[in-house]
C-alpha cells in the first residue's frame, strides 16, 4: 500500500511504502526551511538538489546534494532548508 503524506501546508509531500526491508518515503521540498521529528532512526538520501540540514547536537548548517546521505537519530528533531525544489529517499529503521 502507497500512503501520501503532506506538509507545511503542501509544500513537502512525499509517498510512503512498506518492502521486507521495512518503511521508507519518497518526497519532494519546496523552497523553504522545515522542521521535522522522528519516532525511529532515519536515513535521508537527497536524490536531486540540494538541502542544508541542521542536525541535532548541530551548530553549523551542513550542505547535502545528489547522492549524499545523512542520519538522524529517533525521538529528536532536524531541520532542512532549500533554496530548489529538491527530492528525497528517507528509510525507517
Amino acid at each position: 500500500m502507497i500512503n501520501v503524506n503532506e506538509y507545511f501546508e503542501g509544500a513537502v509531500k512525499s509517498l510512503a511504502y512498506t518492502t521486507a526491508q521495512g518503511r521508507s518515503t519518497i518526497g519532494v521540498i519546496e523552497p523553504g526551511e522545515y522542521e521535522f521529528g522522528t519516532s525511529s532512526h532515519e536515513t535521508m538520501t537527497v536524490i536531486e538538489g540540494a538541502l542544508e540540514a541542521l542536525l541535532p547536537g548541530a551548530t553549523e548548517w551542513k550542505t547535502y546534494t545528489n547522492g549524499q546521505v545523512f542520519e538522524i537519530e529517533a525521538n529528536t528533531s532536524f531541520k532542512v532548508k532549500t533554496g530548489v525544489q529538491s527530492s528525497y529517499l528517507c528509510v525507517y529503521r
